[in-house]
């Protein structure tokens, strides 16, 4: 399911996406969000050298190939990558991040993504119940390594599934 796009220039815009930044988006579906982050971090006419880049990460690969597919015709798969795997657990391989976005409700802010955000560095994700009631939560991590935490308010989102997210059989 595309998320509306008033739901992805609300969480662009709550994220304070800047050329350079190094983004992980969970839930990649159509690519769609991951093409707007990556027009915003790495602009088509800045120079390459000043690009941030944009990991995305789809637990169905056949969802994953479509984004890669939709990302490669329009321009983007040089400044998106696709990985097919767990979002529950981040991507460790490109971490720390500047911003994570997550487009999928958690039952809790998953632990691996606040520990592969920068200190400084934003997480917007729906967080509470499997079936449509959430609260979008920003969540930035503190010098200390503590969290702080805001409520933007309710969201309807479909769950997230892993490992630190939903079983798939709830």
């Amino acid at each position: 399911m595309l998320a509306g796009r008033h739901m992805v220039a609300i969480m662009c815009e709550t994220l304070d996406l800047e050329v350079g930044h190094k983004i992980l988006e969970i839930g990649t579906g159509s690519g769609y969000h991951a093409a707007i982050c990556a027009e915003i971090v790495a602009p088509s006419d800045a120079d390459p050298s000043v690009w941030g880049h944009v990991y995305t990460i789809e637990r169905i690969p056949s969802l994953a190939e479509f984004a890669r597919k939709n990302l490669e015709k329009t321009g983007y798969l040089n400044r998106v990558t696709v990985i097919v795997g767990d979002g529950t657990c981040g991507y460790a391989e490109a971490a720390p991040y500047d911003r994570i976005l997550v487009t999928a409700a958690s039952p809790k802010i998953p632990d691996p993504l606040v520990a592969q955000l920068k200190i400084g560095g934003k997480l917007v994700i729906p967080v509470g119940h499997i079936h449509y009631w959430q609260d979008l939560i920003l969540v930035i991590k503190k010098k200390d390594e503590k969290i702080e935490t805001k409520n933007l308010g309710s969201v309807a989102f479909v769950p997230l599934v892993g490992k630190y997210g939903w079983r798939e059989d709830e």
